[in-house]
């Protein structure tokens, strides 16, 4: 009775095992894809990845964390609360919450600050430079694997979900072929106890 129930559990484990695997490398290739078309974080589903790369919105949103942005709307609609992805002059990306807005004349500005900062950013944001709002998405630490990813070496990514796939599959045939050589094994040892009577 153990025995069926065991090699049922066993060829679960097998086949959900490669699944993930199968998964992990799809995922894998359309992120490093997706990635190097961009020139930069990938999209999908129409919302921006974005790296962060500083502490100042800790702990909400860790050092190497990935986040969801949502570009694109009127970037007038802001209002003290949100968190908004913007440019600045030097062309540095900043991802920070808006702590006042600021009409002047047909302009709109926000002041920002990073939740882990003790004092507002020094230049008011114009809402031209606002890229996109941060959508509430964070996946803790998993930038390092897109920083890497826009690196030469991102490529490389893709090998280690393939040599895994390879391994597993080697060790599966291995695994066939010892239970087909147990049956042989067992048909030989009757052909002598047949013969010997």
């Amino acid at each position: 009775m153990k025995k069926p129930i065991t090699k049922k559990i066993l060829s679960f484990l097998n086949h959900a095992t490669t699944v993930v695997l199968f998964l992990v490398l799809i995922s894998m290739t359309v992120m490093v894809v997706s990635t190097k078309a961009s020139g930069g974080e990938p999209e999908i589903f129409g919302h921006q990845l974005k790296t962060v790369l500083s502490g100042s919105m800790e702990p909400g949103i860790k050092t190497g964390s990935i986040i969801a942005v949502k570009p694109g709307g009127d970037m007038t609609r802001f209002k003290p609360g949100d968190v908004i992805t913007f440019q600045e002059e030097d062309g540095k990306i900043i991802t920070h919450r808006i702590t006042e807005v600021l009409e002047s004349g047909e302009n709109t500005m926000y002041r920002t600050k990073g939740d882990n900062n003790n004092a507002e950013d020094i230049n008011p944001v114009l809402s031209e430079n606002v890229l996109a709002e941060y959508t509430g998405f964070t996946i803790p630490y998993a930038g390092y694997f897109i920083s890497f990813a826009q690196s030469q070496n991102g490529a490389l990514l893709l090998l280690i979900p393939g040599f895994l796939l390879i391994g597993y599959a080697g060790i599966t045939i291995w695994r066939a072929i010892r239970e087909l050589e147990v049956p042989s094994k067992e048909n030989k040892e009757e052909e002598k106890n047949t013969s010997l009577t």
